[in-house]
C-alpha cells in the first residue's frame, strides 16, 4: 500500500506541477490527501505486530527437528497399543489443520479490529506450537 501511495505523491506532484504550473499547491494539497488516505487504509490491526512475531519464529524454527504442531495424547495412545504410520500421519496431519484455522482465526479477528478475539485465538496458536 505504501509503494501506492508514494506513486499517487509522484503524479499528483508532476501533474501540478508539469502540466499547470500555477496549481503548484493544489499538486502539494492533493499529494498530501492521497498519502493522508493511504495511511488511514493501510492501518494495521491490534495483533498484527504480534502474529507478524509468532510466523516468524514459526519460520525460523523450521530447522528444529522438535518444533512444530503439538496436540495432545489420545486414549489410544496411553494404552498399550502401539501407532502406526497411517495413525501418525492422520494425526499430524490434523494437528497441523487445527494450527494453521486457529493462526487464521488469530489473522480474522485482527482485520475486523477485535483485539480481545485475535489475542485469545494468537494465544491459543502459540499453546498448540513446540517452537
Amino acid at each position: 500500500m505504501s509503494i501506492f501511495v508514494w506513486v499517487m505523491m509522484g503524479i499528483a506532484l508532476w501533474h501540478f506541477t508539469v502540466w499547470v504550473p500555477d496549481k503548484f499547491w493544489g499538486g502539494i494539497v492533493g499529494a498530501f490527501v492521497a498519502a493522508s488516505l493511504g495511511a488511514i487504509t493501510a492501518h494495521a490491526g491490534p495483533c498484527t505486530t504480534a502474529i507478524a512475531q509468532f510466523e516468524q519464529a514459526v519460520h525460523q524454527s523450521a530447522q528444529n527437528p522438535g518444533a512444530g504442531p503439538m496436540a495432545s495424547q489420545s486414549i489410544g495412545a496411553q494404552l498399550d497399543r502401539q501407532p502406526t504410520p497411517g495413525s501418525v500421519k492422520r494425526a499430524e496431519e490434523r494437528t497441523q489443520a487445527a494450527f494453521a484455522a486457529t493462526l487464521a482465526r488469530a489473522k480474522r479477528l485482527d482485520a475486523r479490529g477485535n483485539r480481545a478475539g485475535c489475542t485469545r485465538a494468537l494465544t491459543a496458536a502459540k499453546r498448540m506450537y513446540n517452537l
